[in-house]
């Protein structure tokens, strides 16, 4: 490979990637509109879908000609400045889920406990006491000013993470042991609180752990190969394996009106236990992060392994490098 084809721009596989990504979004977008504001979707357009599903294929056609003429506008920019970009637009999702897991996890938490223990209506009244009683007045109402305010939190501040879910968990799982053993007392939403953040932590982490390259590795040629065949490896693998795992998961996610995501936020499901925590829905919803953090981390993992299949200078040093 000669020094010309290695500093030339990568303009191609830029474009796949922010193209990749500009799809997921407006499969995202297409979602909300079909499940939740009744747009027939973009598969009707043959079968009198109309103007709607019209708008829907253009929000697909509109976002790729925006992801690709901002790569043409940028068309400099190198390979490992880009998945910089792409890493640091993840980095806020996941700080943005954390935050929002956390005083989601937190505020349901404290109105199961109030409830539990007949405390509830003496504070906020028998008549907002028994809508919070209902999953779709709690999801709504109170979820989701908490979910928004999560995400302000995530806009202004890098102090926290969802490393710091791992701490959140030791401690859930301490105050059930304490209150059992010592107070005699325990109820079904101090577990849920448990099963919500460890379940938000092990789906939310996986980003991170593809970006050090933490991931545990069996095999028996990649440790000898040079950077220039790890790239070519990790850049086939990132879409054919990585891109498809994400894309399967969004589609079987997000098909129908009972699939494995969108069936549970829908009706705001909840579990059984009574007075458990009503956060069920909540879990479904991981999976759509896992998968949307994941993608962003796979297509920053393909521009890296580009640049290195390339020859590029300025490779980062993973966790995985140091060991």
């Amino acid at each position: 490979m000669t020094t010309e084809t290695q500093a030339a721009p990568a303009v191609l596989p830029r474009a796949f990637g922010w193209i990749m990504l500009s799809a997921m979004l407006a499969f995202l977008v297409n979602a909300v509109l079909k499940f939740w504001f009744g747009f027939p979707g973009t598969g009707s357009i043959l079968s009198g879908g109309g103007v709607l599903s019209a708008l829907q294929w253009a929000i697909y056609i509109g976002l790729a000609v925006v992801a690709l003429m901002l790569v043409l506008r940028s068309r400099d920019l190198t390979l490992r400045a880009d998945a910089e970009r792409v890493t640091a637009i993840n980095t806020f999702l996941v700080r943005a889920a954390f935050w929002t897991v956390l005083l989601v996890g937190l505020g349901d938490a404290i109105v199961s406990f109030l409830r539990v223990n007949g405390s509830l209506e003496g504070i906020v009244g028998p008549d907002l006491a028994g809508d919070l009683g209902r999953s779709q007045f709690r999801g709504l109402y109170f979820h989701t000013p908490l979910i928004v305010l999560g995400i302000v939190i995530a806009a202004v501040t890098r102090s926290l993470g969802f490393i710091w879910l791992t701490l959140l968990v030791v401690i859930a799982e301490l105050l059930i042991v304490f209150s059992r053993f010592v107070f005699s007392y325990e109820q079904a939403f101090m577990a849920d609180l448990v099963r919500f953040w460890y379940g938000a932590l092990f789906l939310f982490a996986s980003a991170y752990t593809l970006y050090e390259d933490g991931h545990v590795r069996v095999d028996l040629l990649y440790a000898s190969m040079r950077r220039e065949a790890r790239g070519r490896t990790n850049a086939w693998g990132s879409m054919l394996l990585g891109a498809s795992l994400c894309w399967t998961i969004l589609i079987v996610g997000f098909g129908s009106s009972s699939s494995i995501i969108v069936g549970p936020i829908l009706v705001f499901e909840v579990t059984q236990s009574g007075f458990g925590m009503y956060v069920k829905y909540f879990m479904a919803g991981f999976l759509a992060v896992f998968a949307v953090t994941m993608m962003f981390q796979f297509v920053a993992q393909f521009f890296e392994a580009v640049a290195d299949r390339r020859g590029e200078p300025g490779a980062r040093e993973t966790h995985a490098d140091m060991m």
